[in-house]
């Protein structure tokens, strides 16, 4: 999916739309999004200005945003525009490496369970092949 299809899935805009393109999607199961991470980012020049890099919780947000992708497409419509996913919990967070300009998020987010509306995803987002932040988390979707 490329960044225009991934817009009609979730409501996300700049600067906070965090995911540019979902390379793998398996309905129900899992997906593998891409964030193209760059010096240009809002967020750079406080965090840090001589040392920036991307917080943490901006990588849970855009492993958030594609199990949110992988959520609305599994339920096999595009969602109304006023539906939203919220967080409902993060747990078991590692941040195990920084995240700097000119890295490539790989966005890993399995199913763990759903019900109703409640969806708990196991995410990992990696540079390199390397792991950056793990964690699992869940997400009620409200409409």
């Amino acid at each position: 999916m490329d960044i225009n299809e991934i817009k009609k899935y979730i409501p996300h805009r700049y600067p906070f739309l965090l995911v540019d393109r979902i390379i793998e999607l398996e309905l129900g199961k899992r997906v593998v999004g891409l964030k193209n991470v760059t010096v240009n980012e809002p967020f750079f020049p406080g965090h840090f200005p001589h040392n920036p890099v991307m917080p943490g919780v901006l990588i849970i947000e855009a492993l958030a945003q594609a199990a949110a992708v992988l959520a609305f497409k599994t339920e096999g419509t595009v969602p109304d525009p006023d539906a939203m996913v919220y967080f409902a919990s993060v747990d078991n967070v590692r941040f195990k490496r920084p995240v700097v300009p000119g890295d490539q998020l790989l966005l890993e987010c399995e199913i763990v369970r759903t019900i109703r509306n409640i969806w708990k995803f196991k995410g990992v987002a990696r540079v390199g092949g390397e792991v950056a932040t793990e964690a699992e988390f869940m997400c009620a979707i409200k409409r």
